[in-house]
């Protein structure tokens, strides 16, 4: 497990390794997703993720920073769904 720090800046995530990448890359992920669902849980169709809670969208931030950054260098981000179906 890679100890992910508060503020995530480019100098952190350039000090990554593609498989460190990948796994706080995963880690980011798993935190965004739970609170994305709790959050589609209780606003049902009134979801919007860039109006939901601070932490949702700080969730969704820092994952989407290293998510970036596992493209720019062309390092394949797969991920297991627990529903069948989804992308």
């Amino acid at each position: 497990m890679i100890a992910i720090p508060a503020n995530i800046n480019s100098q952190w995530i350039a000090s990554l390794q593609n498989p460190q990448l990948v796994e706080a890359e995963a880690q980011l992920y798993a935190a965004f997703h739970t609170r994305e669902i709790a959050e589609k849980s209780r606003a049902g169709a009134r979801y919007i993720l860039l109006q939901g809670p601070s932490d949702l969208v700080n969730a969704w931030q820092q994952w989407l920073l290293l998510n970036n950054e596992a493209r720019a260098r062309g390092v394949l981000i797969r991920r297991a769904h627990a529903k069948a179906g989804r992308v």
